[in-house]
């Protein structure tokens, strides 16, 4: 098995925890917990895949829909153990995020697009499944808010490439690229690092 594939597997995994969670949050149902873990792990890398026009991954293979199941199943049953939810929330979106960035930015590579696109991509996997599981839950979207979010994703996969320039082996880059997604992400919510709001200085009417 290979790095590649693994990091793809975990993200799936993180992702579809983070998303049973919110929806636990939210006292949705059994079926709406599903629901929710389901679009959170595979809705931004099915976007993806739609524009550069590959195969959706979980639709050929159901590994990943296995995964997801068993993920969101773990969920439920250690639902007491998860003391601090917004805590394990906020630690699972992480690690998703970060391991789909690699993930699509990886999968931009292979379709042979520039850079740009590709980092591009990687963000566009991160986010959007978070996207949609915000949307369906009624809250605003973390993208859409001044939380250091989707700029995590730019600077890992501006890190990736940078590193593909060294003599460091692929797999030690992907290691590398997502752990500063990690990184930048922790740093914003520990010292409440923010992008300049338009709307900081204005009062409400």
């Amino acid at each position: 098995m290979s790095l590649f594939l693994i990091i793809d597997i975990l993200g799936t995994i993180a992702f579809a925890i983070s998303g049973s969670l919110t929806a636990m949050k939210k006292r949705l149902d059994i079926f709406g917990i599903f629901i929710i873990a389901f679009v959170t792990a595979v809705g931004g890398g099915t976007l993806r895949d739609i524009l550069i026009d590959a195969d959706i991954t979980w639709m050929r293979d159901l590994t990943f829909v296995y995964v997801i199941v068993g993920a969101t199943i773990l969920a439920i049953a250690f639902r007491r153990k998860l003391n601090y939810v917004r805590k394990s929330l906020f630690l699972f979106d992480t690690i998703g995020i970060a391991l789909y960035t690699v993930v699509g930015v990886e999968k931009g590579i292979e379709a042979d697009f520039p850079a740009l696109i590709c980092i591009a991509l990687g963000t566009m996997s991160a986010c959007f499944g978070g996207v949609i599981r915000d949307i369906l839950c009624n809250e605003i979207p973390i993208i859409f808010r001044k939380e250091i979010y989707a700029t995590a994703c730019i600077l890992g996969g501006v890190t990736y490439f940078l590193l593909l320039e060294t003599t460091l082996s692929q797999d030690v880059v992907i290691i590398l690229a997502g752990t500063i997604v990690i990184s930048v992400r922790l740093l914003a919510v520990t010292f409440k690092l923010s992008l300049p709001s338009l709307y900081k200085n204005e009062k409400e009417s």
